[in-house]
C-alpha cells in the first residue's frame, strides 16, 4: 500500500478555497466588502510569497463562522461548493485521485484550509480522510472563531501527518510508498518528508526547487481552466 496526500488550494482546485470563500461571503452581503476584500487580497499575497501570518490568517478566516448559526453556515456552503468550487474541479486532478483510490493506496488531503470549508470539497473526490486546520465549535457545535490546535501550515503538515497516521496504527514506513502533490513553496517541508513529492503547477520557488532536486512535476489544469497559479 502506497500513501497520496494532495494538498487542496492550486493543487487539486484550480483556485483558492479561502479566496473563494471569502468573495463568497462579500457577496451574499454579510460582511463589509471594502475590508473583507482587502484583507483577502493582503493574505492570499502573503500565502503566495512564503509570507503569511497564519494566526492572522486564521482569525481573519474563522470570525465569520462565529457570528452566523450552523444551519445558516451549512447551508451557505453547500451553495459556496455547488457555484465556486466544482468548477475549480478538474477532470485531470478527478482523475489523480481516482488513480490513487484504485489502487486502494491510503488518501488524504492535507491542507491549511479549515475543515468546515474543506471538508465537503474533500469528500466531493471520494476522499475520506482529511489533515486541515480544526474550527473549533462549542458544545452545540457552533464555531467559536478560533481554530482547535496549530493549524497544518508549514513544519505543522507534517506534525498533523504523523500524529494523523499513529491514529490508525501507522507511520511514514508502513508505505512502499509516500506520494504528495502540491503547488506551493509553503509546502516544501512536507515534500522533503515524502519518497515521491510531486509538483503541481508550481509556484516559481517550488518550480525552481522541483527542477533541482530532479522531483516529478505536472499539471492538473484542463485546457481550458482559467485559474492558474
Amino acid at each position: 500500500m502506497n500513501l497520496a496526500l494532495f494538498d487542496l488550494d492550486n493543487t487539486l482546485l484550480s483556485g483558492d478555497s479561502d479566496y473563494e470563500w471569502a468573495k463568497f461571503l462579500v457577496d451574499k452581503g454579510v460582511v463589509d466588502a471594502k475590508t473583507q476584500n482587502a484583507n483577502n487580497e493582503r493574505f492570499y499575497a502573503a500565502y503566495k510569497a512564503g509570507t503569511l501570518d497564519i494566526d492572522e490568517f486564521m482569525s481573519f478566516q474563522l470570525a465569520p463562522l462565529a457570528r452566523h448559526n450552523r444551519d445558516v453556515l451549512e447551508q451557505w456552503h453547500a451553495e459556496f461548493v455547488s457555484t465556486r468550487i466544482r468548477p475549480l474541479m478538474s477532470r485531470k486532478s478527478r482523475a489523480l485521485v481516482t488513480r490513487h483510490l484504485d489502487a486502494y493506496d491510503l488518501c488524504a488531503v492535507v491542507t491549511a484550509t479549515n475543515c468546515f470549508l474543506a471538508g465537503a470539497v474533500v469528500r466531493e473526490y471520494g476522499i475520506t480522510h482529511l489533515v486541515s486546520t480544526i474550527a473549533a465549535t462549542d458544545t452545540d457545535g457552533q464555531f467559536t472563531g478560533k481554530p482547535r490546535g496549530e493549524p497544518a501550515f508549514r513544519d505543522n503538515k507534517i506534525v498533523r501527518v504523523a500524529a494523523w497516521l499513529e491514529s490508525l496504527g501507522l507511520h511514514w514506513n508502513s508505505f512502499a510508498r509516500s506520494f504528495f502533490y502540491s503547488d506551493s513553496l509553503n509546502d516544501l517541508p512536507l515534500m522533503q518528508v515524502v519518497t515521491n513529492p510531486v509538483a503541481v503547477d508550481p509556484d516559481p520557488t517550488l518550480a525552481a526547487h522541483a527542477e533541482h532536486c530532479g522531483w516529478s512535476t505536472i499539471s492538473l489544469r484542463d485546457s481550458n481552466d482559467d485559474n492558474g497559479t
